[in-house]
Protein backbone atom coordinates (compact mmCIF):
# COMPACT_ATOMS: atom_id res chain seq x y z
CA UNK A 1 0.00 0.00 0.00
CA UNK A 2 1.13 3.34 -0.90
CA UNK A 3 1.30 4.70 3.03
CA UNK A 4 1.64 9.01 1.79
CA UNK A 5 -1.36 8.49 -0.97
CA UNK A 6 -3.34 6.63 2.10
CA UNK A 7 -2.56 9.79 4.82
CA UNK A 8 -3.20 12.78 1.61
CA UNK A 9 -6.57 10.86 0.84
CA UNK A 10 -7.43 10.22 4.51
CA UNK A 11 -6.52 14.11 5.25
CA UNK A 12 -8.98 14.48 2.44
CA UNK A 13 -11.30 12.74 4.30
CA UNK A 14 -10.96 14.35 7.34
CA UNK A 15 -11.88 18.05 5.59
CA UNK A 16 -14.96 16.44 3.77
CA UNK A 17 -16.21 15.40 7.13
CA UNK A 18 -15.76 19.09 8.09
CA UNK A 19 -12.79 18.34 11.18
CA UNK A 20 -11.56 21.65 12.23
CA UNK A 21 -7.92 22.50 10.39
CA UNK A 22 -6.65 22.05 14.61
CA UNK A 23 -7.99 18.24 15.10
CA UNK A 24 -6.57 17.54 11.46
CA UNK A 25 -2.98 18.94 11.87
CA UNK A 26 -2.67 16.92 15.07
CA UNK A 27 -4.13 13.92 13.79
CA UNK A 28 -1.43 13.88 11.14
CA UNK A 29 1.59 15.13 13.37
CA UNK A 30 0.76 11.78 15.38
CA UNK A 31 -0.02 9.31 12.26
CA UNK A 32 3.65 10.25 11.02
CA UNK A 33 5.12 9.36 14.42
CA UNK A 34 3.36 5.63 14.30
CA UNK A 35 4.24 5.94 10.35
CA UNK A 36 8.10 6.34 11.37
CA UNK A 37 8.01 3.89 14.18
CA UNK A 38 6.40 1.17 12.41
CA UNK A 39 8.74 -1.33 10.90
CA UNK A 40 5.86 -3.28 8.74
CA UNK A 41 3.57 -2.44 6.14
CA UNK A 42 1.10 -0.35 7.54
CA UNK A 43 -1.92 -2.94 6.98
CA UNK A 44 0.53 -6.08 8.26
CA UNK A 45 0.47 -3.68 11.85
CA UNK A 46 -0.66 -6.23 14.49
CA UNK A 47 -2.43 -6.08 17.96
CA UNK A 48 0.95 -6.85 19.74
CA UNK A 49 2.52 -4.92 17.32
CA UNK A 50 0.46 -1.35 18.35
CA UNK A 51 0.89 -2.36 22.04
CA UNK A 52 4.55 -2.43 21.35
CA UNK A 53 3.92 1.16 20.13
CA UNK A 54 1.45 2.10 23.35
CA UNK A 55 4.50 1.11 25.50
CA UNK A 56 7.07 3.13 23.19
CA UNK A 57 4.91 6.22 23.56
CA UNK A 58 4.90 5.69 27.52
CA UNK A 59 8.26 5.13 27.61
CA UNK A 60 8.91 8.54 26.18
CA UNK A 61 7.26 9.91 29.19
CA UNK A 62 4.09 10.38 27.32
CA UNK A 63 1.05 10.97 29.22
CA UNK A 64 -2.02 8.46 29.60
CA UNK A 65 -4.08 11.36 28.11
CA UNK A 66 -1.48 12.13 25.27
CA UNK A 67 -1.30 8.54 24.51
CA UNK A 68 -5.04 8.30 24.33
CA UNK A 69 -4.48 11.08 21.35
CA UNK A 70 -2.31 8.98 19.57
CA UNK A 71 -4.47 5.57 19.53
CA UNK A 72 -7.66 8.08 18.36
CA UNK A 73 -5.80 9.41 15.51
CA UNK A 74 -4.53 5.63 14.61
CA UNK A 75 -7.65 3.74 15.15
CA UNK A 76 -9.96 6.79 13.02
CA UNK A 77 -7.18 5.82 10.34
CA UNK A 78 -7.42 2.09 10.16
CA UNK A 79 -11.06 2.91 10.69
CA UNK A 80 -10.97 4.72 7.08
CA UNK A 81 -8.93 2.16 5.52
CA UNK A 82 -11.39 -0.63 6.21
CA UNK A 83 -14.42 0.92 5.56
CA UNK A 84 -13.41 3.64 3.02
CA UNK A 85 -10.74 2.06 1.44
CA UNK A 86 -11.75 -1.41 1.63
CA UNK A 87 -8.56 -3.01 2.76
CA UNK A 88 -8.67 -6.31 3.97
CA UNK A 89 -7.47 -6.32 7.64
CA UNK A 90 -7.68 -6.48 11.35
CA UNK A 91 -8.46 -3.44 12.93
CA UNK A 92 -5.36 -3.33 15.14
CA UNK A 93 -6.65 -0.73 17.90
CA UNK A 94 -8.98 -2.73 20.34
CA UNK A 95 -11.51 -0.77 22.04
CA UNK A 96 -9.82 -1.83 25.53
CA UNK A 97 -6.42 -0.61 24.68
CA UNK A 98 -7.90 3.07 25.65
CA UNK A 99 -5.91 4.23 28.55
CA UNK A 100 -7.69 4.66 31.56
CA UNK A 101 -7.64 8.48 33.00
CA UNK A 102 -7.90 10.30 36.76
CA UNK A 103 -11.24 12.50 36.31
CA UNK A 104 -9.97 15.49 38.04
CA UNK A 105 -12.59 18.00 39.23
CA UNK A 106 -12.87 21.26 37.17
CA UNK A 107 -11.44 23.81 39.10
CA UNK A 108 -12.54 27.11 39.96
CA UNK A 109 -11.85 30.62 41.34
CA UNK A 110 -13.69 31.82 44.45
CA UNK A 111 -15.76 35.07 44.77
CA UNK A 112 -12.68 36.70 46.15
CA UNK A 113 -9.91 35.58 43.79
CA UNK A 114 -12.28 36.63 40.90
CA UNK A 115 -12.03 39.81 42.71
CA UNK A 116 -8.33 40.10 42.68
CA UNK A 117 -7.86 39.12 39.51
CA UNK A 118 -9.80 41.79 37.74
CA UNK A 119 -8.67 44.26 40.06
CA UNK A 120 -5.40 43.93 38.18
CA UNK A 121 -6.78 44.31 34.83
CA UNK A 122 -7.15 47.44 33.79
CA UNK A 123 -6.03 47.31 29.78
CA UNK A 124 -9.54 47.33 28.36
CA UNK A 125 -8.83 44.45 25.39
CA UNK A 126 -7.24 42.07 28.26
CA UNK A 127 -10.11 43.50 30.89
CA UNK A 128 -12.80 42.21 27.67
CA UNK A 129 -11.36 39.38 26.46
CA UNK A 130 -11.39 38.21 30.50
CA UNK A 131 -14.80 38.89 30.75
CA UNK A 132 -16.21 36.65 27.89
CA UNK A 133 -14.25 33.79 29.28
CA UNK A 134 -15.64 34.78 33.13
CA UNK A 135 -19.19 35.62 32.15
CA UNK A 136 -19.61 33.70 28.85
CA UNK A 137 -17.93 30.71 29.41
CA UNK A 138 -16.07 31.27 26.26
CA UNK A 139 -12.75 28.63 25.52
CA UNK A 140 -9.76 30.36 24.84
CA UNK A 141 -9.74 29.12 21.06
CA UNK A 142 -13.67 30.94 20.69
CA UNK A 143 -12.18 34.41 21.84
CA UNK A 144 -9.52 34.27 19.40
CA UNK A 145 -11.75 33.54 16.66
CA UNK A 146 -14.77 35.61 17.62
CA UNK A 147 -15.70 38.08 14.80
CA UNK A 148 -16.95 41.80 14.78
CA UNK A 149 -19.55 40.46 12.83
CA UNK A 150 -20.74 38.09 15.93
CA UNK A 151 -22.05 40.72 18.32
CA UNK A 152 -25.02 41.70 19.23
CA UNK A 153 -24.84 44.03 21.85
CA UNK A 154 -28.37 45.85 21.42
CA UNK A 155 -29.58 42.09 22.39
CA UNK A 156 -26.51 41.63 24.57
CA UNK A 157 -25.53 38.15 22.80
CA UNK A 158 -22.67 37.14 20.65
CA UNK A 159 -22.96 34.08 18.53
CA UNK A 160 -19.86 31.34 18.96
CA UNK A 161 -19.32 29.95 14.87
CA UNK A 162 -17.86 26.48 15.10
CA UNK A 163 -16.85 25.82 18.57
CA UNK A 164 -15.38 22.70 20.12
CA UNK A 165 -17.21 19.50 17.94
CA UNK A 166 -18.01 22.33 14.83
CA UNK A 167 -20.92 23.20 17.45
CA UNK A 168 -22.33 26.84 17.10
CA UNK A 169 -24.30 28.45 20.30
CA UNK A 170 -24.95 31.41 21.28
CA UNK A 171 -24.09 32.77 24.70
CA UNK A 172 -25.29 36.22 26.46
CA UNK A 173 -23.65 39.18 27.82
CA UNK A 174 -23.82 40.14 31.47
CA UNK A 175 -23.62 43.70 32.57
CA UNK A 176 -20.24 43.86 33.57
CA UNK A 177 -18.52 42.31 30.22
CA UNK A 178 -21.13 44.25 27.90
CA UNK A 179 -19.64 47.13 29.44
CA UNK A 180 -15.53 45.78 28.94
CA UNK A 181 -16.75 44.90 25.36
CA UNK A 182 -18.17 48.19 24.96
CA UNK A 183 -15.01 49.66 26.16
CA UNK A 184 -12.97 47.64 24.50
CA UNK A 185 -14.78 48.11 21.72
CA UNK A 186 -13.92 52.15 21.41
CA UNK A 187 -10.01 52.25 21.63
CA UNK A 188 -10.12 49.13 19.43
CA UNK A 189 -7.44 49.93 16.54
CA UNK A 190 -8.37 50.35 13.15
CA UNK A 191 -7.98 47.07 10.92
CA UNK A 192 -9.04 45.18 8.22
CA UNK A 193 -9.27 42.10 10.55
CA UNK A 194 -12.03 41.12 11.42
CA UNK A 195 -11.47 39.43 14.46
CA UNK A 196 -12.75 40.93 17.65
CA UNK A 197 -9.39 41.01 19.80
CA UNK A 198 -5.98 42.37 17.88
CA UNK A 199 -2.27 42.86 18.73
CA UNK A 200 -2.03 45.96 20.44
CA UNK A 201 1.45 46.77 19.64
CA UNK A 202 5.03 45.42 17.95
CA UNK A 203 5.17 44.29 14.13
CA UNK A 204 2.12 42.24 14.62
CA UNK A 205 -0.12 44.98 15.88
CA UNK A 206 -3.66 45.31 13.98
CA UNK A 207 -3.53 41.31 13.82
CA UNK A 208 -5.39 39.22 15.28
CA UNK A 209 -4.40 38.08 18.60
CA UNK A 210 -3.56 34.51 19.03
CA UNK A 211 -4.51 31.52 21.65
CA UNK A 212 -0.95 32.08 23.08
CA UNK A 213 -1.61 35.41 23.31
CA UNK A 214 -4.34 35.58 24.97
CA UNK A 215 -2.59 32.68 27.99
CA UNK A 216 0.40 35.10 28.24
CA UNK A 217 -1.54 38.19 29.22
CA UNK A 218 -3.60 35.78 31.68
CA UNK A 219 -0.67 34.14 32.61
CA UNK A 220 0.67 38.10 33.74
CA UNK A 221 -2.17 39.17 35.65
CA UNK A 222 -2.38 35.92 37.34
CA UNK A 223 1.39 36.74 38.68
CA UNK A 224 0.41 40.52 40.17
CA UNK A 225 -3.21 38.91 41.52
CA UNK A 226 -1.00 35.92 42.99
CA UNK A 227 -2.78 33.34 41.35
CA UNK A 228 -2.45 30.10 39.80
CA UNK A 229 -5.45 30.23 37.23
CA UNK A 230 -5.91 29.49 33.34
CA UNK A 231 -8.50 30.45 30.46
CA UNK A 232 -10.32 27.19 30.85
CA UNK A 233 -10.58 27.74 34.36
CA UNK A 234 -12.40 31.14 34.14
CA UNK A 235 -14.78 28.82 32.93
CA UNK A 236 -15.32 26.61 35.26
CA UNK A 237 -15.66 29.43 37.24
CA UNK A 238 -18.44 30.57 35.24
CA UNK A 239 -20.18 27.53 35.03
CA UNK A 240 -19.87 26.56 38.91
CA UNK A 241 -21.07 30.48 39.93
CA UNK A 242 -23.88 29.90 37.72
CA UNK A 243 -24.50 26.36 38.92
CA UNK A 244 -24.55 28.22 43.15
CA UNK A 245 -27.00 30.70 41.83
CA UNK A 246 -29.53 28.00 40.50
CA UNK A 247 -29.19 28.23 37.22
CA UNK A 248 -30.81 24.73 35.87
CA UNK A 249 -28.18 22.11 34.47
CA UNK A 250 -29.39 21.95 30.96
CA UNK A 251 -28.97 25.62 30.64
CA UNK A 252 -25.54 25.70 31.74
CA UNK A 253 -25.04 23.14 29.14
CA UNK A 254 -26.39 25.15 26.34
CA UNK A 255 -24.09 27.86 27.20
CA UNK A 256 -21.00 25.76 27.99
CA UNK A 257 -21.57 24.02 24.51
CA UNK A 258 -21.45 20.12 26.16
CA UNK A 259 -22.85 18.24 23.70
CA UNK A 260 -23.39 15.77 26.68
CA UNK A 261 -25.33 16.56 29.96
CA UNK A 262 -22.52 14.04 32.00
CA UNK A 263 -20.15 16.56 31.26
CA UNK A 264 -22.06 19.67 32.68
CA UNK A 265 -22.72 17.39 35.69
CA UNK A 266 -19.20 17.44 36.81
CA UNK A 267 -19.61 20.64 38.21
CA UNK A 268 -22.14 19.39 40.39
CA UNK A 269 -19.22 17.59 42.60
CA UNK A 270 -17.42 21.32 43.23
CA UNK A 271 -20.76 23.28 43.62
CA UNK A 272 -20.36 23.29 47.47
CA UNK A 273 -22.63 25.88 48.19
CA UNK A 274 -25.60 24.53 46.24
CA UNK A 275 -25.30 21.21 48.13
CA UNK A 276 -25.04 23.23 51.64
CA UNK A 277 -28.09 25.37 50.54
CA UNK A 278 -30.55 22.46 49.98
CA UNK A 279 -29.20 20.11 52.32
CA UNK A 280 -30.34 23.00 54.99
CA UNK A 281 -33.32 23.40 53.25
CA UNK A 282 -34.45 20.05 53.12
CA UNK A 283 -32.92 19.31 56.78
CA UNK A 284 -35.56 21.94 58.15
CA UNK A 285 -38.37 19.75 56.15
CA UNK A 286 -37.03 16.85 57.71
CA UNK A 287 -36.69 18.56 61.50
CA UNK A 288 -40.37 20.16 60.98
CA UNK A 289 -42.02 16.65 59.80
CA UNK A 290 -39.70 14.53 62.55
CA UNK A 291 -40.62 17.31 65.59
Amino acid sequence: MAITSAILNYRRFLKRRNYSGHTIKNYMHTLQQFVVWVDVPIEAVTHKKLLAYIDHLLDRGLQPKTVNCHLDSIRGFYHYLIEEEQVQMVHPVKRGYTLRLSRPLPRHLRDEEVQRLLKVIRQPRDRALVMLMLRCGLRVEEVARLKLAALDLRRRQLFVQHGKGGKDRVVYLSDDAQEALIQYLRVRPASRAREVFLVNKGRCRGQAISVRGIQKRLEHYARQAKLKVSCHQLRHTMATQLLNADAPLVSIQDLLGHSRIKTTQRYCRVSNLKVQRDYHQAMVLVLQRTG
